[in-house]
């Protein structure tokens, strides 16, 4: 074992090695704007009602217009999407640039080929030091193709039996 210098070493090393699947969440800015941003904070709250819940930091690109407006559409993402993962992590500008998504219910922008997506509204937002957890009842959604999981681990997008 190696021993961490400080508190923050050693939450960012155990959660570097900590597995997570991946969603990406997209919304319309109050312009009109799509963003979107991936997340592996993604977790069941409740199936009655049918409420999710993710994590941001308040510094994020997308945190404006999450934190106005009322919907948002939660997307799973399968080992086919590891592309899709990496460009709606990657510079924001660029994350809406091509054809691999479309406009669905409110306007709201839905990834293609993804294995799920739903539509939510927001119905909390928790503030917890600069971050905030995000409390979305499901309202609607559509089931994809199957597909392998698709992993977030060291800083990689990877496939169960990849090696980071």
């Amino acid at each position: 074992m190696n021993p961490m210098k400080d508190d923050l070493d050693a939450f960012k090393a155990a959660f570097r090695r900590h597995a997570a699947g991946v969603a990406a969440i997209t919304a319309r800015d109050a312009q009109g704007k799509p963003v979107g941003f991936t997340a592996t904070s993604l977790a069941s709250l409740s199936a009655v009602p049918p409420l999710a819940t993710f994590n941001m930091a308040r510094s994020a690109s997308s945190w404006p217009a999450i934190a106005e407006t009322e919907r948002v559409v939660i997307h799973m993402l399968g080992a086919r999407n590891r592309s899709l993962a990496e460009t709606m992590s990657g510079d924001n500008a660029s994350r809406f640039v091509g054809e691999h998504w479309h406009e669905g219910a409110h306007g709201l922008p839905i990834l293609d080929n993804v294995t799920t997506w739903m539509v939510g509204r927001i119905i909390e937002r928790f503030p917890v030091h600069n971050s905030v957890l995000v409390v979305v009842q499901i309202e609607s959604g559509e089931v994809g193709a199957d597909d392998a999981p698709l992993l977030y681990h060291e800083r990689q997008y990877l496939r169960p039996g990849d090696v980071a």
